[in-house]
């Protein structure tokens, strides 16, 4: 006869294996490191909402791409909790190993544009609340050359603000580093040479060349926390990615009009190209680096993006 003990045994284990397994990837290092300091709390909410959390804590570059890779099959939910250099490894490494394993974000950053650009709250156990109480929506995500982003790919000014500041002034100045290092580009600033290829072979093919200072392309309503495309009709989730091309202002007054425009909001300059596309074609200087979702990618002289449809599953 089974003894009280045991039963009780049973009755545990079986809790134990109804309840959902959250995978948590964390970056210590990212934004003003405050996530950290509060993952014992952060723990304890998921347990008390009856989810079984294991955590794994990146220590360097493609630590969070792994971990989603080799760990994601086995978690009901992935949450991140990151800036959205962090949030691209886990969902470069998902998609690299074909899971659909959904996600939950928690941003840490220090611009946070991800999380800015689909609505989610701005402190951490209301994020966490919202992984527990929210609903799940498909978003686009773009395949850059094989390697996948889920904001934005950009090359020229301002793109290399996010991977050349050091990590220690970006905790501590957040969103003035960006901006800071944006002033420093723009005093540098040099034109690239691109040919970019809309939608090819279809009715909708578009072909625009000329010398660029920026561009972009992107699924998002911020870019850098100083774009901002919220003002547009932007949809996360329309197998679309927004284009944006900045050419190289010939005189002050076009360089005024360029920044009245983006920083408003409206793009409306002669010297702004905004379109949309599916697919998109890059014939670029040679050496031309560019950054996917703040993350430094090598230059190549052609670069194909297309839209990954409805890619990834997150809760808000």
């Amino acid at each position: 006869m089974m003894n009280d003990n045991n039963q009780l045994n049973i009755q545990i284990d079986e809790q134990i294996v109804k309840r959902k397994k959250l995978l948590l990837i964390m970056n210590p290092k990212a934004g003003i490191m405050l996530a950290p300091k509060y993952l014992s709390e952060i723990i304890q909410r998921f347990s008390d909402a009856g989810v079984l959390t294991q955590v794994l804590m990146t220590a360097g570059g493609g630590d969070a791409r792994n971990f989603a890779a080799w760990y994601g099959a086995d978690a009901d939910l992935i949450v991140v909790s990151g800036g959205d250099g962090t949030l691209n490894g886990v969902i470069d490494g998902l998609m690299l190993a074909g899971l659909e394993t959904p996600i939950g974000y928690i941003p840490a950053g220090s611009t946070n544009d991800f999380a800015n650009s689909i609505g989610l709250p701005s402190t951490i156990f209301d994020c966490v609340d919202t992984i527990i109480n929210g609903s799940p929506v498909h978003l686009d995500i773009g395949d850059f050359n094989g390697r996948y982003f889920s904001y934005v790919a950009s090359f020229g000014a301002f793109t290399s603000t996010s991977y050349s500041v050091p990590q220690n002034i970006k905790n501590i100045l957040g969103h003035t580093a960006y901006v800071l290092g944006g002033i420093r580009d723009v005093l540098s600033i040099k034109s690239v040479h691109a040919k970019v290829t809309a939608d090819k072979g279809t009715p909708n093919e578009l072909i625009v060349e000329g010398d660029y200072v920026f561009g972009a392309v992107c699924n998002s309503k911020s870019v850098a926390g100083i774009l901002k495309l919220d003002k547009l009709d932007v949809d996360m989730n329309d197998g679309l990615m927004e284009v944006l091309l900045v050419r190289m202002p010939k005189d002050p007054i076009a360089l005024n009009d360029i920044v009245v425009n983006m920083l408003g909001g409206t793009l409306a300059s002669n010297q702004i190209e905004f379109f949309s596309a599916k697919d998109i074609d890059v014939e670029i200087d040679p050496g031309t680096h560019w950054t996917l979702d703040g993350e430094y990618e090598e230059g190549r002289d052609v670069c194909n993006i297309t839209t990954v449809r409805s890619a990834i599953t997150l809760i808000k």
